[in-house]
């Protein structure tokens, strides 16, 4: 039975555990357990750096046990936002804290210098980073795998890179070799409490009460690896998506300037696989292999070559490609592999370059700001060394990109064109008004709260109206928030049925109905707007940057009084103030 939550305080090097199963068993775990977390242990009055502002890992029942329930979420308040901060990362970190017998993890204080976690099975060691403290995600990762290497057991590693350290609001946590807590700055709110690294490790085997388990697992697994649900990203990857948006022209360009990029077919997933894809890798327990993995080769003297494996997907493509106007894997593969050392969030990154471009050509900036760095769309040795720049602080213009859009904007100018719904970067969907809803109404910012994106894709079809296109979001919206309790990877969201999800359930030792679940996903979505609330947030005040009002999308031109019509619905469909 769920319900294990490891308590961690920093600034007195002490742990306990506690057992909660009512709250597991009311909220399923992952997303809805973590919210509950944060209203009981968090602090939204406070600096959201503070060393009292917590951190809460949570798994669910299904983590572990059943194909594509890989993820680990984790919340906090937002350094980038002020608000609530979710992110969710794949990798091995779902099945270490499953097989340590951790259900949540929740951190707080601060350490009185760098360290790191050691956390086997419920037994935590504080380590000293100091040897460490200034190194890359993936150096970090490698000294770990050698200094903790336990016999018997399989770590996962979270870490921070330089940018963390910085406490830069637009920094990531990497997981294991490839996968990100990205959004909203948790790198920041680790850096904030010296805390470079957390490797979780353990040897339990987890119960399996339902005799069913073995039949709803096959299932499952039938279905990922045989049905045309998650070809495409065993294939291509999301990667996938670029010709596709390009085609309708839903592929943000430019700053958002516009929805087609001209040199797509030369960063789309498939030049991506046929010139520099090496490899296909899964995270724990998942059959579907979407992680791709490219090799940058670059030459550092005569004859003489340093190789890097990089990974990618859709968002890194569009976020270093099409909005910088880069035109080829290699190019993208530079900056990413420099983002990826320094741990920042690669779509908040490149959507704040892009500002920069932008701001720097219509004379916003100019050379005196920038230390007579030139910006221009498709410069990739501009861009490399404005992110060294910005890695070194060199100047106050170069500290502030660190900070994200928002904060540019605000201290440069140019907020007509600063791309960001509440000061959180938006994904790379120009496909219309329901993406543009998700951004501003999604409880963590992000295309996979809802179906926006697919929504507009759909009216390139069929004809829906308004109110059936915001029903839809919000009843999806709901339906995602069990998802992610679960927690699921939402990849898999059409491998996971009520009706397979009930019967999971059951197998694992929980009975439940597909009515009770609609419940829960009603009430834990209002839980986190409420939550969201007691740190500012207003759904009827969020901001739409003015250029998205000129700016042709796949569905056509916003309109602001129908985007007003939208919020509202949304209000009164999903309930909340």
């Amino acid at each position: 039975m769920q319900g294990r939550i490891l308590f961690v305080d920093l600034s007195r090097k002490e742990t306990r555990v506690e057992e909660d199963f009512t709250l597991f068993e009311q909220f399923l775990g992952g997303t809805a357990v973590g919210t509950e977390l944060l209203f009981r242990h968090g602090h939204p009055e406070l600096d959201p750096l503070a060393p009292e502002a917590p951190v809460i890992f949570a798994v669910g029942p299904f983590s572990g046990l059943f194909p594509v329930a890989t993820k680990t979420v984790a919340l906090f308040r937002s350094p980038l936002t002020g608000e609530l901060g979710e992110s969710h990362a794949g990798g091995r970190l779902a099945s270490s804290l499953r097989e340590a017998g951790i259900d949540a993890l929740v951190i707080a204080g601060k350490l009185d210098r760098p360290g790191y976690l050691s956390i086997r099975g419920t037994e935590v060691l504080f380590k000293s980073a100091g040897t460490f403290w200034g190194q890359s995600a993936p150096a970090t990762d490698r000294i770990l795998r050698q200094a903790e290497e336990v016999r018997g057991r399989k770590m996962s590693i979270v870490r921070i890179g330089p940018a963390g350290e910085r406490l830069s609001p637009i920094a990531c946590a990497t997981v294991d070799s490839s996968r990100h807590f990205g959004r909203l700055g948790l790198g920041a709110v680790l850096g904030s409490k010296r805390l470079k690294a957390i490797v979780v490790s353990g040897n339990l085997s987890v119960s399996l009460p339902g005799p069913a388990y073995r039949e709803i697992y096959d299932t499952l697994y039938e279905r990922v690896v045989h049905s045309g649900e998650m070809k495409k990203y065993h294939d291509l990857g999301t990667s996938a998506n670029v010709e596709a948006l390009n085609g309708i022209g839903g592929l943000p360009t430019r700053n958002f300037s516009q929805g087609f990029f001209e040199g797509a077919d030369e960063i789309s997933g498939e030049a991506f696989l046929r010139q520099v894809n090496v490899q296909h890798i899964a995270c724990a327990h998942c059959p579907c292999g979407c992680i791709q993995v490219a090799e940058l080769r670059e030459e550092f003297a005569p004859y003489h070559y340093s190789t890097t494996r990089v990974s990618y997907d859709y968002e890194p493509i569009f976020a270093v490609g099409s909005q910088l106007s880069l035109s080829t894997p290699q190019e993208i593969l530079r900056l990413l592999a420099f983002i990826e050392k320094q741990g920042w969030d690669v779509m908040s990154m490149g959507t704040t370059l892009a500002w920069a471009t932008e701001a720097f050509l219509s004379g916003v900036i100019d050379e005196k700001t920038t230390d007579g760095l030139v910006f221009s769309f498709g410069n990739t040795e501009a861009y490399l060394e404005a992110l060294g720049r910005v890695a070194r602080g060199t100047n106050p213009f170069f500290r502030t990109l660190e900070k994200g859009t928002a904060a540019c904007s605000e201290a440069y100018g140019g907020k007509s064109f600063a791309m960001h719904y509440g000061k959180a970067e938006p994904a790379g969907y120009l496909t219309g008004e329901n993406a543009m809803m998700s951004w501003i109404a999604g409880v963590r910012h992000s295309h996979l709260d809802d179906p926006g994106y697919s929504l507009d894709q759909k009216l390139l079809q069929e004809d829906i109206p308004l109110e059936q296109q915001v029903k839809r979001q919000v009843e999806d919206a709901q339906w995602r928030m069990i998802l992610n309790s679960l927690v699921v990877c939402l990849f898999a969201r059409g491998i996971y049925d009520r009706d397979i999800i009930v019967a999971g359930l059951e197998a694992v030792g929980r009975k439940t109905s597909p009515g009770e679940l609609a419940a829960l996903g009603v009430l834990s979505l209002r839980r986190k707007f409420a939550w969201k609330r007691e740190c500012g947030f207003r759904l009827d005040s969020a901001e739409i940057p003015e250029k998205m009002f000129s700016v042709r999308t796949s569905t056509g031109l916003i309109d602001r009084e129908r985007m007003n019509r939208r919020v509202a619905l949304f209000r009164e469909y999903a309930g909340i103030d």
